[in-house]
């Protein structure tokens, strides 16, 4: 058989498995929704059930026999199908080496553990997720002996959300963006510059919230048609397919911005997700680049335009329309309040800042425990340690502290770092867009992205899993990855509010 046969039998293939994933997607979708409480057992074994399923068809011989035959055409295949091998044999290499047995009762302890996370946050008490959290550990442990490791074993959980990373990059990359950080931190807090933000707590109500939320969606370019946006205890993006791409967030009524910029966070997953290419579908790139490349859409939008001072004009007339809270308030006053500085113990709360730090914090834990340096017994009071080392700050109880994260209920390992990495690649990514666009803000005050979205989209979006982060990154500004740019994007905008000399 051909070249152009067999790879199209593998869409097929993976036409089939995509649908089987996307059926997961809309159980997980419900559970996190719609689904009522005593339904999580029962729902916990649909999901065992379809894993099982979809470990069978990850390491089917008829993989492995793609993986044989395609290899033989390695110097006839262009760039989309070169890809298609490289990632069908990466998923079935980190898949096969785990027993079906172990894959599927992971599933089923990750399914129980993120119910049981729900339940301990509620209550504000540890002890309640910790016997759970202690066998996701144990099942990480495992996989990771079946995976194999060269120098850390944290290296096997950070290459499957960034390929290529390692503790020793990160290491280095995480030392220059902390010290940066703490620089620009230690000018802010000697600044005398007082920034009111008492009109973003009043009593917003909900249904307008919802109303707000979905008008700037849809400025932003996320196609209602092709998503929602729903409610849930932690706010996600999941998707099935480009024309099916679901958000939601978490309404404060107590509290303006919470809400607004969750939804403006999974608006930038979305949008990343709804214009990758239909061209990609059925070869297992449908998806974004890496982790870290969908955190640096949504945290582009989120943060270097959401909080931009062209998009805080946009934003307060309109807000003004929905909340009588803002009758007096001034662009300035506005601006100002959206990018207060204070260090803080909640990381989906933290300002664009001090964000960066509980990014490090997290990681530097998730080193520690995976190499069995520590245990979860360990995890609370470490935790808080180093909250008052990075931040000065000190939890009061398990919900505002160690637990505030859903990311290890679920096993999600090595998945904190792509936040902060995401900063990066979004800085990098924006100091380019100036350099090729430097008009394109002042369309933003005028409340037109369309610029913005057409060049992240040609930049991006359309390439799902075509290039590997680092070719990504390289393709668009000409460099690797240089976490200068975002430490100068801090500087340039926090000096500027804060009147740093």
């Amino acid at each position: 058989m051909q070249l152009k046969e067999k790879i199209e039998e593998l869409k097929n293939y993976l036409s089939e498995y995509e649908k089987l994933v996307q059926a997961m997607s809309l159980v997980y979708w419900d559970m996190r929704t719609n689904m009522p409480t005593k339904a999580g057992e029962s729902r916990s074994k649909v999901l065992e059930y379809l894993s099982g399923e979809s470990f069978k068809m990850v390491t089917s011989s008829k993989v492995e026999d793609f993986i044989n035959d395609l290899s033989k055409y390695k110097n006839e295949m262009n760039h989309t199908e070169a890809r298609m091998l490289q990632e069908l044999e990466r998923n079935y290499n980190e898949t096969k080496k785990i027993p079906q047995d172990r894959y599927v009762a992971f599933v089923g302890v990750c399914s129980n553990s993120e119910l049981a996370w729900e339940k301990a946050k509620d209550a504000n008490d540890f002890e309640i997720f910790k016997p759970h959290l202690e066998k996701v550990v144990e099942f990480q442990k495992e996989f990771i002996n079946y995976w194999g490791f060269k120098n850390d074993k944290y290296d096997t959980l950070l290459d499957k959300y960034e390929l290529g990373l390692t503790t020793e990059k990160l290491d280095k990359i995480f030392a220059e963006l902390r010290d940066g950080i703490i620089e620009v931190l230690n000018n802010v807090k000697a600044s005398n510059k007082k920034i009111n933000r008492n009109f973003l707590y009043g009593n917003f109500d909900i249904k307008k919230q919802k109303d707000l939320s979905l008008y700037i969606l849809n400025k932003m370019g996320f196609d209602l048609e092709a998503g929602r946006l729903d409610e849930s205890v932690h706010p996600f993006t999941t998707n099935f397919g480009n024309k099916d791409v679901r958000l939601t967030t978490n309404y404060h009524e107590d509290e303006f911005t919470s809400a607004l910029f969750s939804t403006i966070h999974e608006g930038g997953h979305g949008i990343y997700e709804q214009n990758i290419s239909d061209e990609l579908e059925g070869t297992g790139l449908q998806t974004g680049a890496s982790m870290a490349i969908h955190e640096s859409q949504s945290r582009f939008y989120e943060n270097i335009l959401g909080r931009s001072k062209e998009f805080c004009s946009y934003l307060l007339p309109i807000a003004k329309k929905y909340f009588e809270d803002f009758k007096n308030v001034t662009i300035d006053e506005f601006y100002d309040a959206m990018n207060y500085v204070e260090t803080s113990l909640i990381r989906t709360e933290a300002d664009e800042l001090t964000y960066g730090l509980h990014i490090i914090i997290r990681y530097e834990i998730e080193k520690e425990l995976i190499n069995g340096r520590i245990k979860v017994d360990d995890l609370k009071e470490l935790w808080n340690k180093k909250y008052n080392e990075y931040l000065g700050v000190e939890p009061k109880s398990d919900s505002e502290g160690i637990l505030q994260d859903m990311h290890w209920s679920d096993g999600s390992f090595g998945y904190f770092p792509s936040y902060a990495l995401g900063n990066l690649y979004g800085a990098q990514m924006f100091h380019k867009l100036l350099e090729e666009k430097p008009d394109i803000m002042a369309e933003v005050k005028n409340g037109n992205f369309t610029e913005i979205f057409k060049w992240l989209k040609e930049k991006v979006h359309v390439h799902g899993a075509l290039y590997t982060p680092e070719e990504l990154i390289k393709n668009i500004t000409g460099e690797e990855l240089n976490p200068k740019y975002f430490i100068d994007y801090l500087k340039n905008k926090y000096y500027t509010i804060y009147n740093v000399k």
